[in-house]
């Protein structure tokens, strides 16, 4: 069983920067796509960032395109997302996903199996 948890949320001011992390344990985390996904009260879930088994091709949602930057460690199991330039239009619970088919790297939550609980990233203005 694949168990994915986050860390690293928190409350940040407007133009801040937090780091995000995903611990990923019980499965070959180096074999699988990975991505991470947002949530705000009220909203669907939407794609933000993901990232290939290799780590060598990624993608972003628009909205964080030159913010965000998405990366994995295969040797500690663990996936990041470095969030700069934090606006309150950022504030939701982030998700990390794994996607183990490795099918490519899809925007959409329903191609991913795993998911965490999530962690909150709250940006006041």
């Amino acid at each position: 069983q694949v168990q994915l948890v986050e860390s690293g949320g928190g409350l940040v001011q407007a133009g801040g920067s937090l780091r995000l992390s995903c611990v990923v344990s019980g499965r070959t985390f180096s074999n699988y796509t990975m991505g991470w996904f947002r949530q705000a009260p009220g909203k669907e879930r939407g794609f933000t960032a993901a990232i290939s088994w290799s780590g060598a091709i990624t993608t972003y949602g628009d909205s964080v395109k030159g913010r965000f930057t998405i990366s994995r460690d295969r040797a500690k199991n663990t996936l990041s997302l470095q969030m700069h330039s934090l606006g309150p239009e950022d504030t939701a619970v982030y998700y990390c996903a794994a996607d183990p088919t490795n099918g490519g790297l899809s925007i959409s939550p329903r191609a991913y199996e795993y998911w965490g609980r999530g962690t909150q990233v709250t940006v006041s203005s």
